[in-house]
């Protein structure tokens, strides 16, 4: 039966228009309103049609109207033609003679067989297709989820080794500009002695015409001409230029030589998945000497002596624990210049830039800041954040400043140490901080006291942390390489680690205070050696002179300066 509209409230309505239905075409199974009933025999005029009331229609069979014979409907079934067709096709019509059948019984075979085929469909061929789809769908998840690890371990190997390329060239080009500022440092520094000779024979030059040209007997019998005082000329300095070797083993490594320096990059599994990359490495063995030497002992006014930052071979700057002063001193113990940094604060920390500068970092009031001394004045390089107290600092070769600074938060009772990091700051701008590992977590234990740092010439940052009583080594991006906690030195004490500085072989140095010693690291924190006696009472302050010799400070108020290592 065809199927009937229905509108609101179950109404059914006409099956050619929106109208109630009324009426009912038991022959073509349509509901009809009074309208449609003269349109819907007019449509098919050659049929005939039983129009019901609604309420009276039968469910029955509608049979089709033969295309050959209008008015007729097909209630036969040509098996020879498979078509239906009427009574007048088979008796004189082109289906006359064939083989035919009651158009009911062929449909109710081939509805029986459709009722068969459909219960096999449901029955067996149905479950077989889902229960393969369902496999299907779990293999491709299955495949999906493998080739997504497979990606991810193609994804983390190529980072891993691209890392460890990186690392080497960017060590590379950090060591290249190393040496590029070691060099036009030498230049600079010559450049300025010769123009200072230039100035002094000028200004001697100029006092020499004004003589020349005086009329007075007495200016040109009693003048004496600082010609004869001009120095030699300095001997120029020579540039130093390393040269790059690579030699590339495609089945086992790669190997690139600057200067004194080489890394090594191996194809195995094991430096795929290295948690450290590859460093440079000094080609000739370190020569420590087995008994340090002693060179001089350096008497100074400064209690407890905290700070100390070398300047060339024979000077230093130093300051104590409560000192408001920061004085040049020789290594006779003379006092060559004196900068105050206020009658009420001093210093926290001290440095010294690559043209041989003065730095210092002071909290005044609530304002931090760093400063840089000048012929009579200090220049503010850097002010703090609020809440942010500097503390240690450390000149980069590439004249980078790098800054401890310690977050402080109030409570009742006083101020509590809240976090610490260290910035990086580049022409006075921050451009990196360093504070927290990956995974989020702090790489510096939280805590009072102050981060003490150097940079190695291979860019790793090295520091002293004492709240935590170990050093810290992290690499230029802040990954943390590896830390040491004193252990291996077999000390009796506590390792109670303070300043710290790095040479020319990438060794970590730095004071034990409470067990009266130097510790000596390689740059992979491979522990060398103590360096203890020579009168280090508690040692604090350190620093490196430009021959390479250790200048420790110590709070009997001395400064040792200590030879450690043998000639190459």
């Amino acid at each position: 039966m065809a199927a009937s509209k229905v509108g609101a409230h179950d109404v059914v309505t006409c099956d050619l228009c929106d109208k109630s239905t009324k009426q009912f075409c038991n022959s073509c199974q349509v509901s009809l309103c009074e309208t449609c009933v003269e349109e819907h025999r007019d449509g098919f005029k050659s049929l005939s049609h039983e129009i019901v009331n609604f309420l009276e229609r039968k469910s029955q069979l509608v049979f089709p109207g033969c295309k050959d014979h209008p008015g007729q409907r097909c209630e036969v079934h040509c098996n020879n033609c498979d078509g239906p067709v009427c009574v007048k096709c088979i008796l004189s019509g082109p289906h006359k003679g064939h083989d035919v059948e009651e158009l009911i019984e062929t449909f109710e075979r081939r509805r029986q067989e459709t009722k068969r085929k459909t219960a096999e469909i449901k029955e067996k061929i149905l479950p077989k297709y889902m229960k393969e789809d369902t496999d299907n769908e779990r293999a491709m998840s299955r495949a999906n989820s493998q080739f997504d690890d497979l990606g991810k371990e193609c994804k983390s190997l190529r980072q891993s080794w691209h890392q460890e390329v990186d690392d080497i060239f960017d060590k590379m080009d950090f060591l290249s500009k190393t040496f590029k500022d070691q060099n036009l440092n030498r230049l600079r520094a010559y450049k300025n002695e010769i123009q200072n000779v230039i100035s002094d024979i000028n200004e001697t030059l100029e006092t020499n015409d004004k003589v020349l040209q005086s009329n007075k007997l007495s200016d040109v019998n009693n003048y004496l001409s600082n010609l004869n005082k001009v120095p030699n000329l300095p001997k120029n300095p020579d540039i130093t230029m390393p040269h790059i070797e690579a030699k590339m083993n495609h089945e086992k490594e790669l190997n690139i030589e600057m200067g004194n320096f080489k890394a090594t990059l191996t194809q195995s599994s094991e430096s795929s998945h290295s948690t450290d990359a590859p460093c440079l490495t000094p080609k000739t063995a370190v020569l420590l000497m087995d008994e340090v030497k002693v060179i001089s002992t350096i008497p100074t006014n400064c209690d407890n002596l905290c700070g100390i930052s070398c300047v060339g071979e024979a000077e230093g700057w130093v300051f104590g624990e409560h000192d408001n002063n920061i004085s040049r001193i020789d290594m006779q113990g003379s006092v060559n210049d004196i900068v105050s940094t206020g009658p009420r604060y001093g210093p926290k920390a001290i440095s010294v830039s690559n043209e041989g500068k003065l730095l210092y970092s002071i909290s005044e009031e609530k304002l931090g800041s760093v400063k840089l001394v000048r012929t009579g004045w200090s220049e503010q390089l850097i002010i703090a954040p609020p809440w942010w107290t500097p503390e240690q600092l450390c000149c980069t070769r590439s004249g980078d400043i790098l800054l401890n600074e310690k977050l402080w938060h109030w409570q009742w009772g006083g101020n509590i140490p809240k976090d610490n990091r260290i910035v990086r700051y580049h022409n006075k701008e921050k451009s990196q901080e360093i504070n927290k590992d990956r995974n989020g977590v702090s790489i510096f234990m939280k805590g009072p006291r102050s981060l003490y740092m150097s940079e190695n010439n291979n860019g790793d940052i090295c520091v002293s942390d004492r709240n935590d009583r170990s050093v810290v080594v992290v690499n230029q991006t802040g990954r943390v390489r590896f830390r040491y906690d004193g252990v291996p030195a077999r000390r009796k004490r506590p390792f109670d680690p303070r300043d710290i500085v790095t040479d020319a072989y990438n060794q970590i140095i730095l004071t034990d205070y409470s067990n009266n010693c130097l510790h000596i690291l390689d740059q992979n924190g491979q522990f060398l050696k103590c360096v203890e006696g020579c009168g280090l009472e508690n040692p604090k302050g350190l620093s490196l002179d430009s021959k390479g010799r250790l200048w420790v400070g110590t709070k009997s108020k001395s400064i040792k300066i200590i030879k450690y290592m043998a000639p190459e």
